[in-house]
């Protein structure tokens, strides 16, 4: 079973900007890697996907505002989060997929205080 770790998490004011790292404990063939996040009371919702190809698909709530990225070489995508505002606070998850299943991260909170 491959190992996510996220990182990068914090609390930072309207406005800010954090980048997430999720790191993949080894390359096994992975074909999407997706950030979802859980705010408090709310249903998990996919924030940015990244395929193998390189190409990317955002949330309406993010586009613009947020950038998908990996490192293959390194195993690691990443989310870049700018203009952030108070309702993107939440519980952020990474999620990557290949063809031996699908992988979850424990998440990382993120905080964006008015």
């Amino acid at each position: 079973q491959v190992q996510l770790m996220e990182s990068g998490g914090g609390l930072v004011q309207t406005g800010g900007s954090l980048r997430l790292s999720c790191a993949a404990s080894r390359n096994f063939g992975i074909n999407f890697m997706n950030w979802y996040r859980q705010g408090p009371g709310k249903q998990r919702e996919l924030v940015a996907t990244i395929i193998s190809g390189g190409s990317t698909n955002y949330a309406d709530s993010v586009k613009g505002r947020f950038t998908i990225s990996r490192d293959n070489a390194k195993n690691t995508v990443y989310l870049q989060m700018n203009s952030l505002k108070p309702e993107d606070t939440a519980v952020y998850l990474c999620n990557a997929c290949g063809p031996g299943g699908c992988s979850w991260g424990q998440g990382t909170q993120v905080t964006v205080s008015s």
